[in-house]
Order: structure tokens, then sequence, then C-alpha cells
């Protein structure tokens, strides 16, 4: 070489090694005694007293600092898991301080909530993963500012995700301690931190560019280069480092960049691996982080979903609510989603959804001004093909979600696209691409925006969303700061801090015409067992349900057939039914419903239920009561009817009630061995009816032994049902046109028992391959025997060994009258990772099963000719499920149940799960439950299946009726055209003499209906579900009727004026 005079080297660089430089420069692990990231807090200093009481409630402020509070050091360990530690420091900041930022630390493992002044002020979260443990005392400490002070800790002794014992989805470890590791004050240098930052984005970069992209390679020798200039012990090369960092960071990007839409997010299980009363003070620590960000970052903004969690803040942290409203009013904190909680997609029935959205809705519209214009449920287990209607409805035509990035077979097509609900109604839906709803707003979350983004060409635009989420936590100045760094950087996509309005807005008006469409539903390919596990929730929720429809049905009623009589008069119960159904939608969260939580969480959710039947059922009694209040002293035996179509059915009266009955003996009865009276009613529509002497001769059922064959066979005139002796049907005919049911030589309602051990996410999910390890339960503790001989039941008996620990007893029955074959079933379940369905082998030919879903039904394949089709080897369904092949089929009916699963011509209906994870007891115990098989001829529609399976989880409600002629039998509401349901029956939440009719056509077809009143309707409206009507929707009211005509599974609702 030439002789040139030393100076700095030119070194052929190694690209790993000149990258670990990089990072070990800002790492806070390795070489912090030299390094960048070790002068963060260049001066410390302790806490001058600590002072700590413990408590195992979770009490407020107010309570907290009037308790006796004793001596404490860091260091010490506090528990036990769930319990609360408040703590008293007291800070004295040094006086040479002055000058800089100081800040206070506290890292306990844990969270916790600073009090300052009696003002909740921040959150923190101790431990390794998803941390703040930093609160700002001064941005500049001066002479005039106090520097003595009283903070007011509250620790909560979990962390961010609960205390799994062993694994995050463990269920907690009752016994875990939180340690105190620091609790000091700190100098924070800010031209460090502001350095740091550079770094790091630079340095990931160059990091997460791809190796061919040269800007990957310029932003490591600018990395690299910053290292060098920069001499960590004197502060006067920072400068240098930074106008470096700055060169290379305000180079620009071309005009064709996509663009980013960050907004800050925080996504709060409403209760998970942590109990409801927990999530109160997430949302509190959470939301006080946020809102005094803003303070800061005046370009931050914040989205906020689920109205009760507002709710609690409101009732719990009223400063800081004040806060969040004068935020709103800036347009800086963003209520979004519109519903009451992020609820389960599949299980909720139409009506619930609906009053999601309208209990949300007005809390929106009322604290905040405003309803929410976007549905938002980033974390849902799949989502309902009614829901773009239903939105609709709510005012609602943007949707957000990510959940289905985690479908474990097939990639969803789309990131921005129309979502087709059943009914036609279409939404603009996106789909976050960086699948992700709690990213840190890093390089690699950008990058992974815009090379996920699958609207490539067509659409240019997306959302990230930031801040840790599910435990709640929120964005940190971390985050703020990459994204502020990153707003326009040549080699990466363009940020924007934006709202959920300007994204969905610019997408509709400059590229809503290129979008694809998705029709139905959104079907996740994961978390198929929530249909299934914590059976008692399903059942909670289902018999709330039709409690609801009930009550409000009979309240309406008393309300209006007593209105004007001022003795006499009716007050609806609204306070008390708005409480009840905020219980009811609470426990609809996406991980209470579908069962992922802790017992902690089932245990309140099953108390709410409770509370929710037995004020329910009070409420039931007293409407009842007024509204049939006897005129005479003489009383007869009745029953109430609550679905709109008239029925013929038996009615169960229990032993206690039958004993204070007259009941005629011309009516068709037999008592049951416990006491029951059955009784064969007649009853028109929404209403009641006498009991009394049937019209026609009642066709008595029969049960008779088939020796030969070894059977029992129940018959009645419609159906025989042969049953074998381990309650086995070997046959199901139709007498009429002689049809059989069951596919010849095979066994129908086959208890199975399958494996059930997942991959990871144990009471979430069933995989494809527990399909493979089928085992029929053939263990007989009592053959089938006869119970009941008619003339109105005829039943049998038969018990069931599953194991050593767990048995099925069975009372199958066949009515009188009945076309289905009913399966009243008791299970004592004890197993581990075992899944108990029950089959059913059908003789149809078909190559789709038709599944009610909420206010409508739709089709899914029973082949496997695609991965979409096999995918789908467990689906949600309601109350029944249908294969039918030309003029034929069978439906399974049910009253309690949601997973089921068909292949070929085989239906099987999902009964119990035994997962020991979050819930190590879930589902242990007794169980009851009923299921139905209704062969049909025709179609599904016109053989009246879905009434059936109405009618299976409604029975008639047995009553005291007036013995005066006049009031022996009455309808209030019909509904001529049997395709159509009156679902719900309410009186209006805001017009004083209105009530609510909401109806929905069930069968998928063009039809038109007459709906009448016998209640003194004077004028009726079309409304929306927020009960707001639109000008010019009044429609004909005419002698006591309305003509209505309705598209496929369309919704309509009425405002009816008295």
């Amino acid at each position: 070489g030439s002789n040139t005079a030393p100076s700095m080297a030119v070194v052929a660089k190694n690209r790993r090694a000149t990258l670990e430089r990089v990072e070990k420069f800002i790492s806070d692990v390795y070489f912090t005694d030299v390094n960048l990231r070790g002068r963060l807090y260049p001066h410390k200093a302790p806490v001058t007293s600590l002072h700590h009481h413990c408590t195992p409630d979770r009490i407020t402020y107010e309570d907290a600092i009037s308790r006796e509070f004793k001596p404490t050091q860091v260091g010490h360990s506090f528990g036990n898991t769930w319990s609360t530690h408040w703590f008293k420091v007291e800070l004295d900041i040094p006086e040479d301080w002055e000058g800089s930022e100081v800040r206070f630390i506290w890292d306990s493992g844990s969270e916790a909530m600073v009090w300052q002044d009696g003002d909740p002020k921040q959150g923190l979260t101790g431990g390794s993963a998803c941390t703040r443990t930093d609160f700002i005392l001064t941005k500049k400490l001066d002479k005039t500012q106090p520097h003595h002070m009283t903070l007011y800790m509250e620790m909560a002794a979990n962390g961010l995700f609960g205390a799994g014992q062993g694994t995050m989805i463990s269920a907690p470890d009752p016994n875990r301690t939180f340690q105190l590791a620091r609790a000091e004050l700190a100098v924070f240098d800010r031209g460090v931190y502001d350095l740091l930052m550079d770094f790091e984005v630079i340095y990931d970069m160059a990091k997460h560019l791809p190796e061919e992209n040269q800007r990957s390679y310029q932003a490591l020798y600018t990395a690299n280069q910053m290292v060098n200039v920069c001499n960590v012990g004197d502060k006067s090369t920072y400068k240098r480092a930074r106008e470096i960092a700055r060169k290379f960071l305000s180079q620009r990007n071309g005009d064709s960049q996509h663009v980013i839409h960050a907004m800050g997010h925080c996504h709060i299980d409403s209760a998970w691996l942590w109990p409801y009363a927990e999530t109160i003070r997430k949302c509190g620590r959470s939301w006080a982080s946020a809102v005094r960000l803003m303070e800061d970052y005046p370009e931050f903004t914040f989205t906020c979903s689920q109205a009760q969690q507002l709710a609690w803040v409101k009732q719990h942290y009223p400063s800081l609510y004040q806060k969040i409203q004068a935020r709103v009013t800036e347009g800086r904190f963003i209520p979004v989603g519109g519903t009451w909680v992020e609820m389960d997609g599949n299980i909720p029935s139409g009506e619930s959804f609906v009053r999601q959205f309208l209990f949300g809705q007005k809390f929106f519209k009322k604290e905040f001004g405003a309803y929410c214009k976007e549905f938002w449920l980033p974390d849902t287990f799949g989502y309902s093909a009614q829901l773009p209607q239903i939105m609709a409805g709510a005012g609602i035509h943007r949707f957000l979600t990510q959940k289905l990035s985690w479908n474990l077979v097939n990639k969803f097509p789309h990131n921005t696209f129309q979502w087709e609900g059943l009914d036609g109604t279409r939404c603009l839906a996106h789909f976050p691409p960086a699948d992700n709803y709690g990213t840190e707003g890093k390089v690699e979350d950008l990058l992974k925006t815009a090379k996920n983004n699958k609207e490539k060409g067509r659409v240019n635009n997306s959302v990230l969303l930031y801040g840790y989420g599910d435990g709640g936590g929120g964005p940190t100045e971390d985050m703020l700061e990459r994204l502020k760094r990153l707003t326009d950087v040549d080699g990466l996509p363009r940020v924007v801090m934006s709202s959920p309005d300007k994204f969905f807005g610019k997408v509709e008006k400059e590229e809503s015409s290129n979008l694809c469409s998705w029709v139905g539903e959104l079907y996740l390919e994961l978390h198929q067992g929530t249909f299934t596990t914590q059976a008692q929730i399903k059942k909670g929720n289902r018999q709330c349900e039709f409690l609801f429809h009930n009550i409000e049905l009979l309240a309406t009623l008393a309300w209006a057939v007593t209105r004007g009589n001022d003795s006499n008069s009716y007050e609806y119960p609204s306070a008390s039914l708005s409480h009840l159904w905020k219980l009811f939608l609470l426990n609809q969260f996406h991980d209470v419903l579908p069962g992922s939580c802790i017992k902690a969480v089932v245990d309140d959710a099953l108390q709410y239920y409770q509370e929710i039947q037995t004020s329910g059922n009070k409420l039931l009694q007293e409407a009842t009561k007024k509204l049939l209040c006897a005129k005479s002293s003489s009383s007869v035996a009745g029953v109430m009817n609550t679905l709109s179509w008239d029925r013929e059915e038996l009615v169960e009266i229990p032993a206690g009630l039958a004993s204070d009955m007259v009941i005629d003996s011309s009516v068709a009865q037999q008592v049951l061995d416990d006491g029951t009276v059955l009784a064969y009613a007649s009853c028109p529509s929404m209403g009641y009816a006498a009991l009394a002497a049937p019209e026609a001769e009642v066709w008595p059922v029969s049960v008779s032994v088939d020796e030969h064959q070894g059977s029992v066979v129940l018959e009645n005139g419609y159906i025989s049902a042969s049953i074998d002796y381990m309650g086995r049907v070997t046959s199901l005919v139709l007498l009429d046109t002689d049809r059989e049911a069951i596919t010849p030589g095979c066994l129908g309602n086959q208890f199975v028992l399958f494996d059930d051990v997942p991959l990871y996410w144990d009471a979430w999910d069933v995989m494809d391959y527990h399909l493979e390890t089928r085992k029929p339960l053939t263990d007989v503790s009592q053959q089938v025997h006869i119970a009941e001989s008619g003339p109105l039941r005829a039943a049998v008996q038969v018990q069931i060994n599953i194991s050593e620990k767990s048995y099925i007893q069975q009372t199958i029955s066949l009515d009188t009258g009945s076309m289905e074959l009913r399966f009243n079933t008791q299970v004592e379940w004890q197993e581990n990772r075992k899944f108990l369905k029950v089959e059913f082998p059908l003789h149809v030919r078909t190559t789709e099963a038709t599944y009610e879903t909420a206010f409508g039904h739709l089709r899914r394949p029973t082949h496997q000719n695609t991965s979409w089709d096999s995918a789908r080897y467990e689906v949600c369904g309601h109350k029944w499920v249908d294969l039918s092949e030309y003029n034929f089929g069978v439906a399974l009916l049910n009253n309690c149940k949601y997973g089921h699963s068909a292949q070929g011509n085989v239906i099987r209906l999902s009964l119990l799960k035994s997962p020991k994870a979050p819930d190590s007891e879930a589902d242990m115990g007794h169980h009851s439950f009923t299921y139905a098989i209704m062969p049909h001829m025709g179609t599904f529609q016109d053989a009246g299946v879905i009434q059936a399976a109405y009618t299976l989880n409604q029975p008639l409600l047995p009553t005291q009726l007036s013995a005066d002629t006049d009031s022996r039998n009455h309808s209030f509401f019909t509904v001529s055209n049997p395709a159509v349901i009156l679902e719900t029956v309410k009186k209006a939440e805001d017009v004083a003499n209105a009530i609510v009719l909401r109806l929905y056509e069930s069968c998928g077809g063009h039809v038109t209906t007459a709906v009448s009143s016998t209640l003194p309707i004077t004028r009726v409206d079309r409304c929306n579900l927020l009960e707001e009507v639109a000008s010019s929707s009044a429609v004909q009211w005419e002698g006591g009727r309305v003509q209505l005509a309705f598209t496929p599974f369309q919704i309509i609702t009425l405002l009816a004026y008295l």
C-alpha cells in the first residue's frame, strides 16, 4: 500500500458483528457499565420511608389511607395471590438534582397504581414483560417545586396475566408472592434517552430490512458511525451522533408508500386469568397511564372499547373519568365498538347481540355525545353471519378484528374487504395486517403490516394498533417515541397518528370500489372447544335468554292491560331488567361465555346467572299475577304460551303447584313418579288458555317390549322408536310414510368418548386429531327399563358408565302428538381431557348440514373436499341442526348445547369437555341437559323444526287463571306466516307509551305476513335496533293488524304506540 498518515481505519465490515456491536451499545443486559444504556439514570436515591398495609380486599383509596401502616423495605415479598398491598412512600428529592428530570421507579414484579393527592395518576407493571416502572415526578426540577412528597402505591398481588402456576394459562397459583425489587428516586437523562431511541429504530431497520435492500446496510453503517462518534462519558458527543441519526431518518419516502394509521390500544379482557373485580383496577391503571401520556404527546390518539369498562371506571375512578371525558371531547381518547362488552361472536342469540349494541350505543351516546361508528372485536373466536345486519341496525357499517389471523389451516385472503352477512347486508371490514392488536410500534411491526397487506394494489392504508394488551397496560413512552421517529422514513411505510374514523373514512372515500367481498360467517379455524367448555355457563346463557324473553313479554302485557287503571296499574320493571341484562351481557365476554377463564371467574359468572334467575323469576311471577289477575275468587288451571305460534303439547305441572290447582277430570292427564302432573294443553300464540278436554281424541302413546329384537318400542301414531338394552336407537320410523331415519345396521344415540389433548390452548381447543380416538361407550350399569307407560308419555331409563368415576343416566321419552324423541340426560363427569359426544348416523344423503345461528340458519359442508371444508370439523349451532335430502330429513334439537360436528351422514352433538387450564376443575361434577331427534318429511322449514327447537327450550308455563268464562283463553299477538318469528316484545327504552316488537324471517325466503294484536295499539312505526324512528317510517296499522314484507333472514323492529 501507499504511505498515508494514520487515521480512522476503513474496516471491511462483517454484518453480524456490526449489528451486535450496535445491539450491545444499547443493551440493558450486557456492558451496561460502559455502554449508553447504563447512562440513562445517572443518579439514584433511596426513598425516605416505606410503610405497608395488607388487605385481602380491593378497597378504596379513602379507606386505605385510614388504615394502619407498618414499616417495610425494598427486597421484601408480598402475597398471597389476589391480595392487595398499599404502601405509603415518603420521598425527598436531593437539592443538587435541580435542573434534572426526576422519576420515581417502582418494580414490585406485579401490577400497581400510583396515587398522588387522592388522584389515580398512573399504572405500573413490574416483572420482565410489558413493563412500565417509571413515574415522572417532574420534567425539570426547580427551587419552587416541592422536594418532599408522599405517594401511595396500590399494589395488586398478580401480574398482567394473573398468576398461572407454571405456564401463563395454567390455573392460578394461590400462594404466589411478589418481590418489591425497586422503589427509588432517579435522575432520568433525556439526552441519553433520545439517543437510545434513535439507535433503536435505526438498529431495527438494519436488522429487519432484507439484506438485499441497500437501505438495510445504510441503516447498519449509520448506527455503526453513531457508535464511533459517541463517547458515553462525554455528553458533548451526543449531539454529533444525533445529527447522524437525524440525517438518516429525514430521508423521505416516495409517494407510493403504504400508509399506516397508528392508534393507541389497550385490550383489556373483562375477565380471563383474573376476576371481574381485578379488571376494574386494570382499566383504572391502564387508562390513567394513557391519559397521562396525552399531556406529553399531543398527537397521541387512544381507542377504547367496552361500555361496561367505562361504566366501571365512572363508578370507581370518578376523577379519572372526568379527564377521560375531556379527552373524548378533544377527539384523542376515542370510544369504539358500540357494544356493552367485547362479546363472544358465535354463541349469543340474535336478541343478545342486539342488546350488546343497544346497551353499548346508548351508553356511549349518553356519556360521550355520540354513537360509535365501528364495531370493534379484535379478539373473539369467530363471527356470526348475522352481525353485519345487527351492526347496521345499530348505526354501524365498519368492523375491525384481527383474530382470523390465528387460523390454524387456511390463511384468510383479505385484510380490507366488504363483509356480507346472512341477509345480504354489507359492512366494511378491516383486519390490521400486523396480525396483532398489541404491537409495540416497532420497525418490525411496520414492515409486517406492509408485507402482510393482502390488498396490495387495491388498498394502500392499514391500521396498526400499539399498546400492551389482554391484561391491559396500553401504550408506553417508548412506543410513542418510536412512532414519532418513523412517520416518514425511506424504506418504511408512512405512519400517521390516526383514528378509526379517519382510516375507514379514507378507505370509503378513495378505495372502497376496489374491495373484494366475503359472504357468510367468519369462521375461526381454532378454539372450537369454546362451544363446549364450561357447560354450566352455556346453560346459564341459554336459560337466561329465554327467561328475559318471557319476563319482557309478560311485563309488557301486564303494563299494557292495566294502563289507566289507577288502583291496579303495573309498573314495567325497567331498572331491574336493565341491571339484570347488564350482568348477563357481561357474562357474554369472549373469555367467559366461551369458558376460557379461571375458576374464580366461572364462580362469579354462575353467581350472576343465579341472580338473574332468582330475581327474574320473581319479576315473571309478579307480571303474570298482574296480567291474569283473577276477577273472581275461584280459579282454574291453565297455561301460558310465550312463543308466537299456537301450541298443542304436554305441560308439566310440578307436584307442589298441581296440588293447588283445580284440574278438570276431562283434561287428559298422567301423574309421574315424582308427583309431576302431565296434562294435554292447547294454547294460542303469545297468550293463555285454561286446561280443557282435548278437541279431538288424544292418540295414546304406547311402550312395548320386542323380545325377539331385545328392544323396547315407543310409538305414538306418528313415530315409532326402537331402543336397545343400552339406550341406543336401532330404528326411528315416520309411520305415515314408513320412512326410516337411522342408517340401517347403525345405532343412534350412541355416546362416544374422544381423547382431547390440544397443542396448548386447553380450554379453548379441540384438534382435528381427536376424531381419530373415537371410543363408543358400551358399559351398561342399568339396562333399559320402562319408566312411564302412557297414555300421554312413554319413557324408558338407562344408565351407562363412562369410567369408574363418571356415568350417564338417561330418560328417553315420547309424548303423545309429538314428532320428536327426547333424551333427558344426567351426567356425573369426572374426566381428564376427554370429550363426550352423542352421535346419530342418519339415513340421509346430503353434502351439507344446516345449523341454526343468531336470527337464522346457515349451511356448512359435511365433507372434506378442501382444506376450508375439513377445517370446520367442529362448529357452532344454536338450538337445532338438520340433515336433509329431497322430501325428508332429520333434525337434532338441544336445550343448552352449541358444539356440533357433521361428517357425511353422521351428526354429533358435543356434550362435555374436561380441560385442566386455566380452570383445573372445569366442568367437573353434575350436568343435566336435554336433546331430541326429529325426523320429518319435506323441508325442515315446512316441518316446523325451527318451532320445535324453540318449544324444547321454552315449555308451556303452568298458571292459575280466573274461572270467568270470558277469560279462559286469549292471544295477545299472532303472526300469520310461520316463517316469521316474533322474537321480542318489550317496552320501549325511551318512549313512555310505546312497546317494541322485533320479528325476523327464519326460513330464508321472501315472505309477507300479517301481525295482529288485541292490545289497543294506535300507531306503528318501523325503527332501528336502537329504537330510533327515521322520518316517514310509519306502517299502516288497521283493524288491529299490520302487513309486513320480509327479505330472507331480515330483522324488522316496530315501535307500537298505545
